[in-house]
C-alpha cells in the first residue's frame, strides 16, 4: 500500500528525492514537502503529476513546530533532508510522534565547525523503546559508500584491511566559485582539519595538505585531497578489522585559490563579527553573495565518478596459509558509480551532486517502507543487507560498476 511521507527541506536534493518518490509511486503514495520557504516547496510541488503532493511552512529549527506537522499529516517517514544542524530537532519530532526518521548529512553544530555520529548515536535507546527507526546518513557519501563497503564485505572479503572512498567532480558551471551543494556546509567541511584512521587511531591533519592524482575511470585524472567525512567514522565502528580508512575528493586549483583567499580575509568564519552596528557571521553572508546549488544545473556539464576502493583477504584455496592455518588471498576491489550532469538535468532539473545525494535518500526510504530494512533504532546504512538496495539502485538512475586486482587499485 502507497505510503504518505513527509520531505522536510526544498533545495536541490529535496527536488531529486520528491521526483524520485513520485516515480516508485508503488511504494510513496503521497507526498508533503516543508520549508521555511514554501515558495522553494512550491516549486519542487509543481513538477511532481503522478501522486499526490502538498506544501507547507515549517522551521526545521522548532521541534514542535515539525512534531504538529507530523501528527497533522501522518507521514509513515519523515525524509529530512535540512540542514544538519536540524537534524536533532526533527529526531525530536519523530521521537514524540512515534514516526520513523531518515537524513543524508549527521548532526553539526551551528556554532562549531565539527560533525560526528555521537549526538545522533545517543538516540539509540529512545528509538529502540519507541519502536521506531532512524535511518542515518542515506545519501551517497554517505550513504551509498556505506551500501558498497557493505556489499564489498559480504560478497568479496573475509577481512577487510583498507578502505579509500574517492570522490571526484569534473563537472563544469561555468562560475567563477560556487559550491555543488549547500556553501555554508560544504566551506565549513573543507576548511576544517582533515582526518583519516590508521590502527585503531584517528590522524588529524592540516586542510587539504595531502593530495595526490587519482585516475577516476570513465572521467578523467584529478588531484584529490584527503578530508575527514562522517561515514568513516561509523564504518570503522562497524567494520572494526579496518586498519586504514581515508575519504578522498577533488578540487580545482581555481577553487581552492579563490576558498584560500576567502578564508585569509576572513570570510569564512563562523563566530559573529560587527558590521554596522549589527552581528553578521561572514560564511552565512558568504554564502548569500554565492550562486544556489539549485541553479547550477542548466548548464552544468561534465560528469561524476564516486566509489570506493578495498584492500583486504578472501578464503581462496590457491592463497597463502595464516597463523591460524586458514588460506587466503589477497584482493582489490573498486566498485563505483558515474553520473552525467547534463543527463541529470534532463531528467529532474537538478545536477548530479543533488542527484547522487537525493537517489540513495529515496531508496533508503523505500527499503524502510517495504520493510526490507527494519528495526528499532538508530542505525547507519552498513548495518542492513546490502543486496536489495545494490539490486535496485542502478533502476532509479545510479548503476554500479565493480573492478578486481590491479586495475581497481586507484589510490596509493
Amino acid at each position: 500500500m502507497p505510503n504518505k511521507v513527509l520531505i522536510i527541506g526544498a533545495g536541490g536534493v529535496a527536488n531529486v528525492v520528491a521526483q524520485k518518490c513520485a516515480q516508485n509511486s508503488e511504494v510513496f503514495g503521497e507526498l508533503l514537502i516543508a520549508s521555511r520557504t514554501e515558495s522553494k516547496a512550491k516549486t519542487i510541488a509543481e513538477r511532481i503529476k503522478n501522486i499526490p503532493v502538498s506544501t507547507a511552512k515549517v522551521d526545521a529549527d522548532k521541534s514542535q513546530e515539525v512534531a504538529a506537522l507530523i501528527k497533522d499529516f501522518q507521514p509513515k517517514i519523515v525524509l529530512n533532508i535540512a540542514l544538519p544542524y536540524q537534524d536533532l530537532a526533527i529526531m525530536d519530532a519523530c521521537l514524540a510522534t512515534g514516526t520513523n526518521y531518515l537524513d543524508t548529512a549527521n548532526y553539526e553544530p551551528k556554532e562549531i565547525a565539527h560533525f560526528e555520529y555521537s549526538w545522533q548515536w545517543a538516540y539509540q535507546e529512545r528509538f529502540k523503546k519507541a519502536g521506531i527507526l532512524a535511518l542515518l546518513g542515506s545519501g551517497f557519501d554517505p550513504g551509498m559508500t556505506n551500501v558498497y563497503t557493505a556489499y564489498a564485505k559480504k560478497h568479496y572479503f573475509d577481512k577487510i584491511d583498507t578502505l579509500d572512498i574517492i570522490d571526484c567532480n569534473n563537472g563544469d558551471h561555468g562560475k567563477a566559485f560556487a559550491t555543488n551543494f549547500n556553501p555554508e556546509i560544504n566551506i565549513r567541511e573543507i576548511t576544517q582539519n582533515g582526518r583519516f584512521y590508521k590502527n585503531g587511531e584517528w590522524k588529524e591533519i592540516p586542510p587539504l595538505s595531502i593530495r595526490q592524482d587519482i585516475s577516476y575511470p570513465e572521467v578523467a585524472t584529478r588531484g584529490s585531497y584527503v578530508l575527514f567525512h562522517e561515514e568513516l567514522e561509523s564504518l570503522v565502528k562497524h567494520f572494526p578489522e579496518i586498519e586504514q580508512a581515508r575519504f578522498w575528493m577533488t578540487f580545482g586549483d581555481e577553487y581552492i585559490k579563490h576558498l584560500t583567499v576567502l578564508k585569509n580575509v576572513g570570510m569564512t568564519r563562523i563566530d559573529p563579527v560587527k558590521f554596522k552596528g549589527t552581528d553578521i557571521v561572514p560564511l552565512e553572508f558568504l554564502k548569500a553573495l554565492l550562486p544556489e546549488p539549485s541553479s547550477l544545473g542548466e548548464n552544468y556539464s561534465g560528469k561524476t565518478c564516486i566509489g570506493c576502493q578495498l584492500t583486504g583477504t578472501k578464503k581462496n584455496a590457491n592463497g597463502t596459509k595464516d597463523a591460524n592455518g586458514a588460506i587466503h588471498e589477497k584482493q582489490t576491489y573498486f566498485v563505483y558509480n558515474v553520473c552525467d550532469h547534463a543527463e541529470c538535468y534532463k531528467e529532474v532539473q537538478g545536477q548530479a551532486i543533488a542527484y547522487t545525494t537525493g537517489v540513495p535518500a529515496m531508496l533508503g526510504a523505500s527499503m524502510v517502507l517495504t520493510g526490507k530494512w527494519s528495526g528499532a533504532g538508530v542505525f547507519n546504512m552498513e548495518q542492513f543487507d546490502p543486496d536489495p538496495f545494490m539490486a535496485e539502485i542502478g533502476k532509479w538512475g545510479l548503476a554500479w560498476k565493480e573492478i578486481f586486482g590491479d586495475e581497481a587499485r586507484l589510490v596509493n
